[in-house]
């Protein structure tokens, strides 16, 4: 354990400080140039808050002179003014935990980084009707959600939705609901299976609904749901770069126009290239389970190369499968069917190693939570869950302040001039008991 936690430590102090990664244009700069917000309190609402910097209007950066726990009380915050970053980075340790609740993006321009959002179930009875998702969208564009951690949602842990149809084309309908989304070195883990959603088991990764367009995953782990790592609806358009999967149970990658949600409508072929992604069978998985799975009625196109597929024995599994007796077909191509120019692409077998030292919110000043599910994936252990109380319940956080020095700080990155974190850890991040901390010290 000890030379797992020093090597992941080593590893990412080397890629928090080395210049970001080459990559292709985000879809937006956020906020970028607007105003500084400081969020002064951990209420939930009121001046001051989180809630009162996201209804705020007019391009803004979204700081954070508080660090701890901002409880929603089952409730959730929806952001619907455009040209927003927030900057959980700025945060003093521990970072920003949004707890019993979840975010909505339902505008445009807008970026979310190094957030932690646990929903959970909060002690409510099964199918208790409380439903929602860590993260998602309605009808929002040109997003960038980075380096957060999304655990425990009841419904989906990290999504986009919107209206399946407006208008009469298919350019109408894709214009009509989410689009052009990256979803980068997110950590979606742990949601709940039979909790408190009304349709009883719903432990799910992401779900990206019918007709979105523009959305990329790249370098995202998925850990421990029972499936949608992630679902694809009819006609989405998806990219996959160098994401983990890991421990998913009845399906992994799938996708689905289903016949009974598109009556009337004709078939969109989906479009899907997956490049470099590894899925790793854990206690969970069902047993031949494949990469990519397809159901409903509709075909996708399907450009794959150089993904993994291995049993939690790291014997290989299948790269296709399906559910349902119908004509849908994965058709695969010869080429890749998105701009691959500007990525930054790893080998695959490096894609585990770097994704668990650089995956999720504040990959320095890790949680007790986040490094349980990365140890956990390096060790081959851990499962789904029915209740955040089977690995301890909530976490609980010290609340901390600091001022946000804007000189501290390149606005245009919003990365720290001076290549050290708020919060930064020396030594290995992993969680000891007090026993474990005894043995590690040099006796003298």
């Amino acid at each position: 354990m000890k030379n797992i936690g020093n090597f992941l430590l080593a590893l990412c102090l080397f890629v928090i400080s080395a210049p970001a990664i080459a990559q292709i244009a985000d879809p937006t700069d956020g906020g970028a140039g607007g105003r500084i917000i400081r969020v002064s309190t951990l209420d939930k609402d009121g001046p001051g808050s989180l809630a009162e910097a996201l209804a705020a209007k007019g391009p803004r950066i979204v700081v954070f002179e508080v660090g701890g726990t901002i409880d929603l009380e089952r409730s959730a915050l929806t952001v619907t003014e455009p040209h927003l970053t927030i900057a959980g980075q700025t945060a003093p340790s521990p970072g920003i935990t949004i707890m019993r609740g979840g975010i909505n993006v339902n505008t445009h321009d807008v970026i979310v980084q190094h957030l932690r959002v646990v929903v959970g179930s909060d002690g409510l009875p099964k199918r208790h009707g409380w439903e929602v998702d860590a993260f998602s969208t309605r009808s929002a564009h040109n997003l960038l959600i980075e380096n957060n951690s999304f655990f425990w949602g009841v419904d989906e842990n990290m999504s986009a939705s919107g209206p399946r149809f407006t208008g009469e084309t298919v350019e109408e309908w894709q214009a009509g609901t989410s689009r052009n989304i990256v979803f980068r070195s997110n950590l979606a883990a742990e949601g709940l299976a039979d909790s408190t959603h009304p349709k009883g088991e719903h432990s799910k990764g992401s779900l990206i609904h019918d007709n979105a367009t523009g959305i990329v995953f790249e370098r995202n782990v998925w850990a421990h749901n029972v499936e949608r790592s992630p679902l694809l609806k009819g006609g989405v358009e998806a990219l996959m770069i160098n994401n983990l999967i890991y421990d998913p149970q009845y399906r992994a990658v799938h996708y689905n126009l289903m016949d009974l949600e598109w009556a009337g409508h004709e078939p969109v072929d989906g479009k899907l290239t997956a490049i470099g992604n590894v899925m790793r069978g854990g206690v969970s998985t069902d047993p031949d389970l494949p990469f990519l799975m397809i159901g409903g009625v509709g075909d996708l196109l399907y450009y794959g190369r150089d993904n993994i597929a291995v049993d939690r024995l790291g014997n290989d599994l299948p790269m296709f499968g399906r559910y349902g007796v119908t004509r849908a077909q994965i058709r695969e191509q010869d080429a890749p069917l998105h701009d691959l120019e500007g990525y930054d692409i790893l080998e695959t077998v490096d894609v585990e190693t770097v994704l668990l030292a650089t995956s999720g919110a504040r990959p320095w000043d890790r949680s007790e939570m986040e490094i349980r599910v990365l140890f956990y994936i390096a060790e081959g252990r851990g499962e789904v869950i029915d209740s955040e109380a089977e690995v301890g319940g909530y976490p609980t956080f010290e609340s901390t302040r600091a001022p946000f020095v804007e000189n501290d700080w390149d606005l245009t990155t919003m990365r720290p001039r001076s290549g050290v974190w708020p919060g930064q850890k020396e030594g290995a991040q992993e969680h000891l008991s007090p026993r474990d901390r005894e043995m590690r010290q040099t006796r003298r």
